[in-house]
């Protein structure tokens, strides 16, 4: 709580939802509001400086209920700029005077239309208004939050529209603090604007389809990134089997059905990628466990693999076939399948359901086991031999 400024004379707000059938009818507050004494504006600044120390980017929510009021909000932003830090600002209200000098504003599309007097709708009304607004006040860009539409990232010189991932809404409660956390986070981290954006309205997507005011875990994310953009970033999709089962937990949460394939996959050919691609059509989600180096060298002996581990999980993380990566140490997948616990078992048609490893825990836990057909004549072996005899047939 050291961050925290307290205040004797002001009540804590009180929020108390009604919901119906699962979805949010009503809210009731208790609250005041009311600008800071000369007092708690002095402790609320002290206590700002000190936390900016150790911050790499400010957020400034305002709730309209009376602490940005009577100019702290502006002294709060030139506090920022002095050290060259980031402030994001979540506004309240008509005027955004207030909020001058700021790095960006984060309105909804109401909000928007409400600052530039008249309603906006449309991807070029939306432009225009936030650009207004970046006039007026001296804001490097606007983000701008639209519900079933996504968001808009605008500057003077660019716009950018980012489409949201349809899903059903029980409950927006939280989700706009969501939306400029997890966009202010991931700008801090390094991203560009409209990449932390994407990132934001992936998450903001999560939370409306909870119930309360829930959190967003990492596992969550990830999920709704594949969801909505394949993998953003190949290597977000190769993990250990702690965060995969955590992963695994979350689809299947959202109703979709895991499958599982496994082997060293060392020279990626056309017998590989026909194999994954008959095992994702089986499931909504594929993981790949993928033999470590020590263990393929126990399988195939000495001068294998030739690609490492890392390299072949890259290659195999790339792959819209393939949702996870797993690496695993054993000589066989036993021990990942029982930490996953996957729907549907996927091996080459070579083997028969009784020699596929974790067929029986899959089979008991109500899964199934599929048998793919293989491409004659290809595999990683052969494409070593031929390479040796200097053949290109």
């Amino acid at each position: 709580t050291g961050g925290l400024a307290q205040d004797a004379n002001r009540m804590t707000s009180s929020k108390s939802r009604f919901s119906a059938l699962n979805q949010q009818v009503l809210r009731f507050d208790e609250e005041e509001i009311k600008p800071l004494r000369d007092a708690e504006r002095t402790t609320l600044i002290r206590h700002f400086r000190n936390a900016l120390a150790q911050a790499d980017i400010v957020i400034l929510s305002d709730y309209g209920k009376g602490m940005l009021l009577d100019g702290v909000a502006g002294e709060l932003i030139s506090i920022c700029r002095e050290a060259d830090k980031p402030v994001l600002v979540d506004p309240k209200g008509r005027d955004y005077a207030c909020y001058s000098g700021a790095t960006a504003i984060t309105p909804n599309r109401k909000e928007l239309g409400e600052a530039v007097g008249r309603a906006v709708f449309a991807d070029d009304e939306i432009v225009a208004a936030a650009r207004e607004l970046i006039s007026a006040h001296g804001f490097e860009f606007v983000v701008a939050t639209r519900s079933e539409k996504g968001m808009s990232v605008v500057d003077a010189d660019d716009a950018r529209h980012i489409a949201t991932q349809a899903r059903e809404v029980f409950d927006v409660s939280g989700a706009g603090d969501t939306v400029i956390a997890t966009f202010a986070l991931a700008l801090a981290a390094g991203a560009d604007r409209v990449i932390a954006a994407a990132i934001a309205n992936a998450a903001g997507g999560v939370v409306v389809g909870k119930r309360g005011t829930a959190r967003l875990t990492v596992e969550e994310l990830t999920g709704a990134l594949f969801r909505s953009h394949g993998s953003v970033a190949h290597k977000d999709a190769i993990l250990d089997a702690a965060a995969a089962a955590r992963l695994v937990a979350t689809w299947k949460d959202e109703g979709l059905s895991v499958g599982f394939t496994n082997g060293c996959f060392d020279i990626l050919h056309a017998g590989h990628v026909s194999l994954l691609h008959a095992a994702r059509s089986q499931c909504d989600r594929l993981v790949l466990g993928l033999n470590s180096d020590p263990s393929v060298r126990r399988l195939k002996g000495p001068g294998r693999p030739v690609n490492d581990e890392h390299d072949r999980a890259c290659v195999l993380a790339a792959l819209a076939s393939v949702d996870a990566v797993v690496v695993f140490e054993e000589d066989t997948p036993l021990a990942l399948i029982e930490a996953l616990k996957p729907d549907i078992l996927v091996k080459g048609a070579d083997y028969t359901i009784d020699q596929v490893v974790g067929a029986e825990i899959v089979q008991k836990a109500g899964g199934r086991v599929v048998l793919v057909d293989l491409v004659a004549g290809k595999s990683t072996t052969g494409t070593i031999g031929k390479l040796r005899a200097g053949s290109t047939n």
